[in-house]
């Protein structure tokens, strides 16, 4: 470090604040820094890092499910802005388990990581989240911990499923039915709860229908079967993520139904089946980038009145949602 000050003509001080990522250098004096640690093969020792700052150069993720799109995206998001500050990601599953979740907070903590950002499995935070939350920067993503105190970054959930209804209503379907996820899962609730307000909000004529999982086998086809019989058939649906979209594109394949539909997330080919499906379109890359630099914030500021970040969606209008509502018999 002392030659890259030397040769840079700048105090060690500056050279450690360029290497770490803190605030207090002109643009152009890091760009020099910086080009003279490439030309030198400097690189930052962590333990060294944690022997003078008390904690290591790495952020903590617990997400709920690598395996699904959404939180892959949402890592990559984290993973990058991590980058930016000199800082690597450790990502973890806790596989909507609140034993391995407990047991991946305390494990990321005693790795003494610069923060945590955490999915949260449960709506009560576990004693090792607030254990957690008392050493080192937690910021809660895509789900809330009202009790916890500390930053939360949410997708704007009432107004994705509020933009779904109002396109659906548009093409003039007013019996209309949501199929969410897990009712034991925040957003499946939320998500619902804005269905049934935007529906009444609208004053569909109905009747609606609404359901949460979770769901046995076969049992999402057997509710499209008996919402789409008799005289006020349902003629869209609104889910309330991938993985339920999938099970209801598959659904209908089976039944032979033709409804229209919206998506709640979009996912991998949603615009090569026939017909594209419509989708709310979350920012998974965004909610990770936000996270982090709460984080960040957190580490610079230290504590203060916890802050909600509220990522917008954006509806991705293709074939699905727009089809004609007709009786299904006559299909």
């Amino acid at each position: 470090m002392a030659d890259v000050a030397r040769r840079a003509d700048v105090s060690i001080k500056t050279v450690s604040r360029v290497v770490n990522g803190e605030p207090g250098v002109s643009p152009a004096t890091a760009a020099r820094v910086r080009e003279i640690i490439d030309k030198l093969g400097f690189q930052r020792h962590a333990d060294a890092t944690m022997l003078r700052t008390g904690r290591s150069d790495r952020i903590g993720l617990v997400a709920t499910d690598l395996v699904n799109p959404f939180y892959g995206q949402l890592a990559a998001g984290i993973e990058r802005e991590a980058r930016l500050r000199r800082h690597l990601l450790i990502s973890t599953s806790s596989q909507q388990s609140a034993v391995n979740e407990a047991e991946l907070v305390e494990a990321l903590v005693a790795q003494r990581v610069a923060g945590l950002v955490v999915v949260p499995v449960e709506t009560r935070p576990s004693e090792a989240l607030r254990a957690a939350a008392r050493s080192v920067p937690v910021v809660c993503v895509d789900r809330p911990q009202p009790d916890l105190g500390v930053d939360t970054v949410l997708s704007d959930n009432e107004g994705g499923i509020r933009s779904a209804v109002e396109h659906l209503a548009a093409h003039r379907h007013e019996r209309l039915g949501f199929l969410g996820d897990d009712g034991a899962i925040w957003t499946a609730r939320v998500r619902k709860t804005a269905f049934d307000s935007a529906a009444a909000s609208l004053g569909l004529r109905g009747p609606l229908r609404s359901r949460v999982g979770p769901y046995t086998s076969g049992e999402i086809g057997g509710l499209l079967r008996e919402w789409t019989s008799g005289p006020d058939p349902v003629t869209a649906v609104v889910t309330g993520n991938n993985r339920v979209t999938v099970a209801v594109l598959h659904a209908m394949r089976e039944a032979g139904l033709t409804l229209a539909l919206v998506g709640y997330d979009d996912f991998e080919l949603a615009d090569l089946i026939d017909p594209p499906v419509t989708v709310v379109h979350q920012e998974p890359l965004e909610l990770g980038e936000r996270a982090v630099q709460q984080v960040f914030a957190r580490l610079a500021a230290g504590a203060g009145e916890p802050r909600t970040v509220i990522v917008p969606t954006r509806l991705v209008v293709r074939g699905s949602g727009r089809s004609q509502p007709v009786p299904v018999a006559m299909v």
